[in-house]
């Protein structure tokens, strides 16, 4: 590749990368989306299924992934009201990248060796 072509190729892969990181931006939404890939789930579901998020945590998480497209809130008409979380379709899409998150972690991770 030409020096010039793989300029523009780092420029744009890191302006690609960047305007993803926006979507996905704080430290739970990676584990929020693998929760939903498992299933639709309610709020409390969700918190707990995290472990330690808090809930203005979890709903700032939410909010912006939906504000993005990658999920889906969905309100039904009980009493109380019950509204379920879902991954959307271009959240689905988005696996691929935790499919290969673990193949690299899987095939580079080596145990910490510790001296002392």
């Amino acid at each position: 590749m030409k020096k010039l072509e793989s300029s523009k190729f780092e420029s744009n892969c890191i302006s690609s990368i960047s305007e993803v990181l926006q979507f996905f931006s704080g430290k739970w939404a990676f584990l929020v989306i693998t929760e939903l890939l498992k299933e639709p789930q309610r709020f409390n579901q969700l918190r707990r299924n995290l472990g330690n998020i808090n809930t203005k945590g979890l709903t700032d998480t939410l909010r912006n992934l939906e504000e993005h497209q990658i999920i889906k809130r969905q309100v039904f008409p009980t009493v109380p009201v019950t509204v379920e979380y879902s991954i959307t379709e271009k959240g689905q899409a988005f696996s691929n990248v935790f499919t290969e998150i673990n193949r690299w972690k899987t095939e580079w991770d080596s145990p910490v060796q510790k001296s002392f």
